[in-house]
Formats: C-alpha cells, structure tokens, sequence
C-alpha cells in the first residue's frame, strides 16, 4: 500500500435505483451513469485514459457494451468481478492505474440489471467458488434448502453474535428502522417509506434474526466515478475537493474457514484486515471519520460491520444503536444514503454508488441527508467469496 501520488475523485455519477422488470437495460443504465460522472467532473470521454467497469451477472465484454454508450475511443476496457465488492474492486483498480502514474485520468464504472428474487449461481455443471463457504456453514448449523443461501450466511453471523453477547434479536430490526429514516431523504432511494420496529419485526422471517424487512432486496442500477491525478486536475480546472486517502481489498485467510464461526466466514477478518490498513496507512483512527458507508446486505452483516470497522469495540454494538450513536446527532452518521437495506444493491453497482454519496457528502451536496462538517468518509464494501474493499475520502480544499 506504498502511496506514491494523490488520487482525485472529480466526478461522480449514479441514477435512481429501481426494482427489478422497472429498469432500463444494462447497457443504457450503465452509458447514463458514465455520463453522469462525466458531467459532473466537467471533462470529455476522450480524456480518459482507461476504463474498468464492474458487473456481476452479465456476459463478458458488458463493460464495452455500456461504456460504447459515451464514447468509443479505442482506450482499454476492463471487465470486472468480485460478487457484491465488484463496484470497488473496479474503483480500486482506477485509483491504482491512476496512483502508479500508469494514466492520468480512469473511470470506475458499475452497473447491475438483476431478476427478482434470491441470488444463485449462473452455472450448475462445475464447482461452485461458494463451495467451501457453503461446506463451512453446513458443517456449523446446517443448510435450510427453503431459505435463500445469503440470508442464512448473514443470518447465521447474527445468531452467532447472538450466542456471544446475548443481544435483543429486535437490535438488529433497529438498523433497518434508521436505514428507511436515512432513505426517506434519498430520491435515488429503492425503498424511502419508513417503517417502524413493530413493521420491521413483523414481516415474515427469513432465516435466523433476519426478517425480510432486514434483508436488501434485489435492485437494478449503475454508478460511476472519475479519478485523476492532481496535475490532470489542475490542467483541466477541475474540482479537486476529494482525494482517497487510502484504500485496501482484503481477501480470505484460513480464519474464515477455521475459526467455526458465521462472522468469520462472511468476512469479519477481511472487513478488520482492510479497515487497519487504511487506518494505518492514513494516520487516522475510527474515532476520526464523520461519515460511513457499509455494507449491510442484512442487518446483522451493518451491526458486526460496526466492530470489524472499529466504530465500536468488540461486543458494544447493542449499545451503539440503542445510543443512536450510528445515525445523525451521534457520533458517526452510518449509511446516510438508506443503504444496500433501502436505497437497494445492483451487485455491480454498490461500491460507486457508495462512493457517490460519500464524494457528495465531503462536497456538502447531499441535501437533507447532509452530515454537518463532514471531512473523512470511510466506504466499506463487502463480496462473499472473497473481496472487502474499504476507501478513505477526504475533503483537502
């Protein structure tokens, strides 16, 4: 994590997220957010220099089908995919071309048309990468062939956190009740009606703890981001307001296999890994961000996140949600956007979607959901399988 020169996000870009069957097609969702970034940072697609686009379900060369949509200059496009972190898997990427001083200027850009109902794989004549995680949690509390595979992973994770610290199974309903308040705000919001803790509650039960009020629903959209250099920006004027500090991607050690333990195997200790490096390579601790974005698929992957992040020691997030210390008036505003819970989780999207909000948050255009003073922003993105990418924003000017 040698940093080597400033990387500036000049530009960012998503459209409203929709519901499944309600969405334009890939390649037009994709093209709109492009430009959108484009816009927004000021420039022409003919100064980028590369490009990386993130998607999960998709052929290959989606990213070329989308990014054709605004230009065709023959620059290098790269596809990507990393599950859910697919979005900052191809933001880190572009900040690293653009860092090593390999380009100037790069755009991350992601996007997702999904269908209706639980995630599953696209093949089922080969091993699945999921395999072993699927074995690791069959061996420690079986495997509900009813239930959506995801939603017993995380629920999984909660019943373990549960078994540890004897918290309130209606704790975790909590995040999804600040999530719908956050979103009510969001006009790029999926789901902006609040919900009280009795509806949270209420709905029907998905696997463990979860409800399916706390489970993000499959979503379609796209986001985009544009990152360059300091020279780059200063020769074109543009807005150099937010540099990444620091960014990591983590992936799987054996502890998330041997450790008997749901958290670890949705990547509590990738989420730890990531977040200390960037701490350390920042200088800052946890105590110093003013704003973040999480990754809460479930409710109980945001409320472990609290600790694998440093939010909150080990053991104490009951008490940091029930102190509204994860919302506005506390002390760090989690998910202003309504989250992957409500504002909704285009897999390939996410991460730039994340990115967006936090850009606009450090340049104090986030309107009603605006954090008062906000100068550090910390993104954490999480993929099964394994990737957890977690940036550093911050305000400079």
């Amino acid at each position: 994590m040698a940093k080597q020169r400033a990387v500036h996000v000049v530009g960012v870009g998503m459209i409203p997220f929709t519901k499944p069957g309600a969405s334009e097609s890939y390649n037009t969702m994709g093209a709109r957010a492009a430009q959108l970034a484009l816009d927004d940072a000021g420039i022409a697609y003919n100064l980028v220099q590369q490009a990386y686009v993130g998607y999960v379900y998709g052929d290959s060369t989606a990213g070329q089908a989308a990014i054709y949509g605004v230009g065709m200059t023959g620059i290098p496009v790269f596809n990507v995919n990393n599950n859910c972190s697919t979005g900052s898997s191809a933001l880190f990427l572009a900040r690293q071309a653009v860092e090593s001083g390999v380009v100037e200027c790069a755009i991350a850009l992601g996007f997702e048309q999904m269908v209706p109902g639980a995630l599953k794989g696209a093949y089922d004549d080969r091993p699945s990468p999921m395999a072993r995680f699927a074995d690791a949690m069959s061996a420690h509390q079986g495997y509900e062939p009813q239930a959506p595979r995801a939603a017993q992973f995380f629920g999984g994770a909660g019943n373990d956190y549960i078994k540890q610290y004897g918290i309130r199974p209606d704790t975790f309903g909590r995040i999804s009740v600040k999530a719908r308040q956050h979103a009510a705000r969001n006009p790029m919001a999926v789901f902006r009606q609040t919900l009280t803790l009795e509806e949270v509650m209420a709905s029907p039960t998905v696997f463990g703890p979860l409800t399916r009020f706390q489970c993000c629903p499959p979503t379609c959209g796209a986001a985009a981001a544009i990152v360059c250099s300091a020279d780059f920006a200063r020769k074109h004027n543009l807005d150099m307001q937010v540099v990444i500090a620091a960014q990591a991607m983590s992936t799987d050690t054996p502890s998330t296999f041997e450790s008997d333990d749901m958290r670890r195997v949705v990547g509590y200790d990738m989420t730890a890994s990531a977040a200390r490096q960037v701490y350390e390579a920042a200088g800052i601790g946890p105590e110093d961000l003013d704003v973040v974005e999480l990754h809460d698929c479930f409710t109980a992957n945001e409320l472990i996140t609290y600790e694998g992040l440093g939010l909150t020691p080990e053991g104490t997030a009951e008490k940091f949600i029930l102190d509204g210390d994860n919302t506005y008036g506390g002390r760090i505003v989690t998910n202003p956007s309504g989250g992957l819970l409500s504002k909704g989780h285009p897999l390939g999207a996410t991460g730039l979607a994340q990115c967006s909000e936090l850009v606009w948050q450090l340049r104090g255009q986030a309107d009603q959901r605006q954090v008062d003073g906000a100068r550090l922003a910390l993104q954490h993105n999480l993929g099964l399988g394994g990737a957890c990418v977690v940036t550093l924003y911050q305000k400079v000017a």
